[in-house]
């Protein structure tokens, strides 16, 4: 066993690591930017190694830096986790040319299953069923075209350097191919440094189930399925396993298959076989095909071990310092069921946009598994993925499993940035998920009522009034002698303002009045009821009211005398919503647009993301270039003003 490891990555995989070395007695070495200088996964390492800038390019993606750095603090291996150099097999080759031990398989495996049109000829030859497609080198546009017609529509446009959904576009009409391809291809130039594409027959009712293999270099086992199918634009959102509905003689089919692939390149390590699933008519042993192969531990990997019982970075650790598999196949059960929530920093209603922020506050409930890389004080950068935990149950049966994700979630506390708490909670109680009902395209079905948000009620209101004028804490209000002393206070939550009246009657009771409605707070023992029931719990920093209730309720707590100074409902400028780098700018000053025209592409947190038009009218002028780096709010592209505009 290594007596020290070097960990080539940050946030929650970093963290998760060095939790199971410090189990083994394995020292660690974490790397830091500028930007993660303060990190959670920095404070846990035995020591830290600054590497460089915020920008990954010049940080967590210098391998020879990080190699040197192993050297330097005496590190044996170095454990990539996943993203950055995780699959890159130049850094593999140049770990061991540095005499160290790579953690994770051989270059020349991730090199086979590195571009996904070399690995499904290879997996043919496996005897490993793959989807009809067009994956050769041959990249003219009215080639490819005519590739799609052959199979027919729809097809799957699919970038053959990398994942995570980027640089994969669904085409169902002929006409929209050539669009789709030039936008596939530009998103994986910029996302892998490649533009080939392959293209492939999309199968309608879809179901994303891979198998965990583990390997040794010469023989792999399979520690089942995971069912990956609930993604939002081609990303994971909640994973489980075992799938539902799966049979002994599929799952006995897919591990096998999923053997098989690992064999054949002679994998060593924990990766993950992943298959697209006609789930039409039931999971069949002949209704399952090769997507690609993850040559890495993924992000759903605790599911895995929760039904398994098995340490998977342990396991890494053992094969990787030398032993052999630590178990057989015929050793390896599943004992109940679990869910993994991947928690964003996102702003749901605005498309699922990546939020920045500093988090104020955050609690995670008992019961729960919460892999985190982030703690309350901490800042979500717009350098990296925003996640800010992983929440993970498990439990003997899917239903109590699925109660359990349910309560868990309604129990996270998170302050000081959005978050798609809401929405996960939505997709616990959705009625087909809660069947086993589940494609690809669920989500996307029920969008609208997924994220219908309906809007705070007046106890969540009174609680945030009461905590912005700091009467949940006070042992004395004063009162006057005919009625209540009253305290005026105006809360905004998304679209709408409320002005809030407080009539205190002491120290333990409130009326908290809105308009016409009105509720009563009192305090009893140190708890507060809002009417009838417990009052939800609050937190404040700044300006800023967080009401724990319905997944987290943000107030801002505004002058009623400020004006606004934004461009209000005229909607005439268009503004960065994060930090980005300006890849595109298509408007020019003088041309007429209409609502929805896209204007500009700002790439930020790893995305594209498109800025449209908020209304009709006439570009006034462009306050960008193409290049342009800019921050949050920066003006991009101001409309001329209509009639009526401030």
């Amino acid at each position: 066993m290594f007596t020290k490891i070097l960990i080539a990555n940050r946030g929650e995989i970093a963290c998760r690591v060095i939790d199971t070395a410090r189990k083994l007695g394995v020292a660690t070495v974490a790397v830091y930017s500028d930007a993660d200088a303060n990190a959670r996964h920095v404070r846990m390492a035995d020591e830290a190694v600054h590497i460089g800038p915020p920008q990954p390019a010049q940080s967590y993606l210098l391998g020879d830096r990080i190699i040197q750095v192993a050297l330097d603090t005496g590190a044996q291996g170095i454990h990539p986790g996943y993203g950055f150099l995780s699959e890159n097999p130049d850094f593999v080759d140049a770990v061991e040319k540095a005499g160290l031990t790579f953690i994770g398989p051989s270059a020349d495996a991730i090199r086979k299953m590195g571009l996904k049109d070399a690995a499904k000829k290879l997996m043919v030859e496996a005897g490993v069923p793959v989807v009809p497609g067009y994956h050769g080198e041959n990249q003219d546009p009215g080639f490819l075209a005519a590739e799609a017609d052959k199979m027919g529509y729809p097809v799957l446009i699919k970038a053959v350097a990398g994942g995570g959904g980027k640089g994969m576009r669904r085409v169902d009409d002929p006409a929209d191919f050539a669009d789709a391809l030039k936008s596939a291809q530009g998103e994986a130039q910029t996302a892998f440094g490649n533009a080939d594409v392959l293209v492939e027959k999309y199968i309608l009712s879809p179901r994303h189930i891979e198998v965990q293999v583990f390997g040794d270099g010469t023989h792999a086992v399979h520690l089942f399925e995971r069912d990956c199918s609930l993604q939002r634009r081609h990303q994971k959102v909640i994973e489980e396993a075992p799938a539902p509905g799966m049979t002994e003689e599929v799952r006995e089919a897919m591990g096998m298959a999923g053997v098989r692939a690992a064999e054949a390149i002679g994998y060593k390590g924990a990766g993950t076989v992943e298959f697209i699933v006609d789930g039409a008519n039931g999971l069949r042993a002949d209704g399952f095909w090769f997507m690609e192969m993850n040559t890495r531990l993924q992000v759903e990997h605790p599911v895995t071990e929760e039904i398994t019982g098995i340490d998977l970075v342990e396991w890494q650790l053992r094969v990787a310092s030398g032993e052999g598999l630590p178990m057989q196949q015929d050793e390896l059960t599943i004992t109940g069921h679990s869910f993994e929530a991947r928690l964003y920093a996102e702003d749901v209603p605005k498309g699922f946009l990546p939020a920045t922020g500093t988090l104020s506050h955050l609690k995670f409930p008992e019961g729960a598994r919460a892999d985190t890389g982030v703690r309350a004080g901490d800042t979500i950068s717009p350098f990296y993925d925003p996640m800010i935990a992983k929440l993970t149950v498990h439990a003997g049966s899917r239903a109590a499993a699925l109660r359990m994700l349910s309560s868990a979630l309604s129990k996270t506390e998170v302050a000081g940035s959005v978050t798609n708490l809401a929405f996960l909670g939505a997709l616990t109680r959705h009625e087909g998920f809660a069947k086993g009902d589940v494609d690809t395209g669920l989500i996307d079905r029920d969008l609208e009522a997924l994220t219908h948000e309906p809007g705070p009620t007046m106890a969540d209101i009174g609680a945030a009034a009461l905590c912005a004028l700091d009467l949940l804490k006070r042992t004395g209000t004063g009162f006057t002698l005919w009625g209540g002393l009253n305290h005026f206070v105006t809360l905004s939550h998304a679209d709408d303002t409320y002005d809030v009246v407080v009539s205190s009657y002491g120290a333990d009771r409130h009326v908290i009045t809105v308009g016409e409605d009105s509720i009563e707070a009192t305090c009893l023992n140190g708890q507060w009821k809002l009417g009838e029931d417990r009052g939800p719990r609050v937190a404040k920093a700044g300006n800023v009211v967080t009401v724990f209730a319905q997944s987290g309720l943000e107030f801002h707590v505004s002058d009623p005398l400020d004006q606004d100074a934004g461009v209000g409902a005229g909607a005439g400028v268009i503004e960065a919503p994060m930090p980005g780098l300006v890849k595109a700018v298509f408007a020019k000053a003088g041309q007429e647009v209409k609502e929805g025209d896209r204007l500009a592409i700002l790439e930020a947190m790893k995305m594209e993301h498109s800025l449209e038009a908020a209304r009709d009218g006439v570009v006034a002028e462009v306050l960008c270039a193409d290049g342009d780096q800019v921050e949050a709010g920066a003006p991009l592209i101001r409309l001329e003003e209509e009639e009526g505009d401030a």
